[in-house]
């Protein structure tokens, strides 16, 4: 790879596309733990003909969402162009110039860039929006995802320190200012002294959001996760016994909420762990968390056949609602000449 990106800025040649694969025998040789494949695609850039790229790396550099749109397969010519989009939508210019594809590039990495995914997509192959089939690789550098934690109980101390681990940005609200305070959260990136339902009107919430409800007080409970169950969050949980959240299921019908909107609700929260300790009980959060957004059953892997990594949301093709998506943790690529594919 380094000799193709050296070959590349010497030649300032056409992008180039490189293969590369080892067995297991051959990665165990040179003392790597296994073997595997990549799909590289390395790209001269010059500055003065791409501004748009500088745009894009300035914002992620500044800790705002940015995504890159680049052409990894496609008709002779196309390869390694790229569409840059900012995080408030606007499409800050490109190398695929007013071609047709180029507006279904820019809405698919606007889409990727709203959900917080790097990913890769087809686009094109028929005459209404983009009469070339190509590949796109859509580098996104997305905010941190929010994490609200609601009740300030030493489960939500616990659940605020496993969250800030995962790369969340972990909010603690309550009603009460004595429990919530910033010496009873040290890890929490934010403490909110305000009743649960009124600071959520007006949080950000997206399709990357968890909101985990642990006031366990339904006057508490129940506006909230009216309010929570009608938003975009791709998570909402409640903590409490089954007795409890058959109570809160009858209370929350009773307020209007669908039952739709009721299907969503991972109540109890947590996976079954066995977990009684406040620690215990974040990781029982956290992991469902996790299986819940990557749509995985949450059991051993010893008990599943296959591989261990089945493909994912990453990877979303033809006809795959964005909005549908719910990631945990932004996944963003180094900027540089190439990107590579896996």
């Amino acid at each position: 790879m380094y000799e193709l990106c050296r070959q590349v800025l010497h030649d300032r040649g056409a992008t180039q596309r490189a293969w590369f694969g080892y067995s297991d025998e051959d990665a165990f040789a040179v003392g790597l733990t296994c073997g595997g494949e990549l799909d590289v695609i390395v790209q001269h850039i010059a500055p003065a003909n791409q501004r748009h790229l500088g745009a894009a790396l300035a914002e992620a550099a500044g800790g705002r969402p940015a995504a890159v749109a680049q052409v990894v397969d496609g008709p002779d010519g196309l390869l390694g162009s790229t569409v840059s989009v900012l995080g408030d939508g606007r499409a800050v210019g490109g190398t695929l110039d007013d071609r047709p594809m180029a507006r279904a590039v820019t809405d698919r990495a606007r889409a990727l860039l709203r959900a917080g995914r790097t990913a890769l997509v087809t686009l094109g192959g028929d005459a209404d929006t983009c009469p070339e089939r190509l590949s796109v690789l859509v580098h996104v550098a997305a905010t941190r995802p929010r994490m609200l934690i609601f009740g300030a109980i030493d489960f939500a101390a616990a659940l605020s320190q496993a969250g800030r681990f995962l790369g969340y940005h972990v909010i603690v609200c309550d009603a009460r200012p004595v429990f919530a305070t910033t010496a009873r959260f040290p890890h929490a990136d934010e403490v909110v002294v305000d009743w649960p339902h009124r600071y959520l009107e007006r949080a950000e919430v997206d399709a990357r959001t968890a909101v985990c409800v642990l006031t366990h007080d339904a006057k508490f409970d129940i506006p909230l996760l009216r309010l929570a169950l009608g938003l975009p969050a791709g998570y909402v949980g409640a903590m409490g016994s089954r007795r409890t959240h058959g109570e809160r299921l009858s209370l929350l019908r009773e307020t209007g909420v669908t039952e739709a909107q009721l299907a969503r609700l991972r109540s109890p929260i947590g996976l079954d762990l066995g977990a009684r300790t406040p620690e215990e009980t974040a990781i029982s959060i956290t992991a469902d968390i996790i299986a819940h957004t990557n749509r995985a059953s949450g059991l051993p892997l010893s008990q599943r056949t296959g591989p261990i990594h089945e493909p994912t949301a990453h990877g979303l093709g033809d006809g795959q609602a964005i909005g549908e998506e719910y990631g945990a943790v932004p996944s963003s690529l180094p900027a540089g000449h190439g990107g590579a594919v896996p």
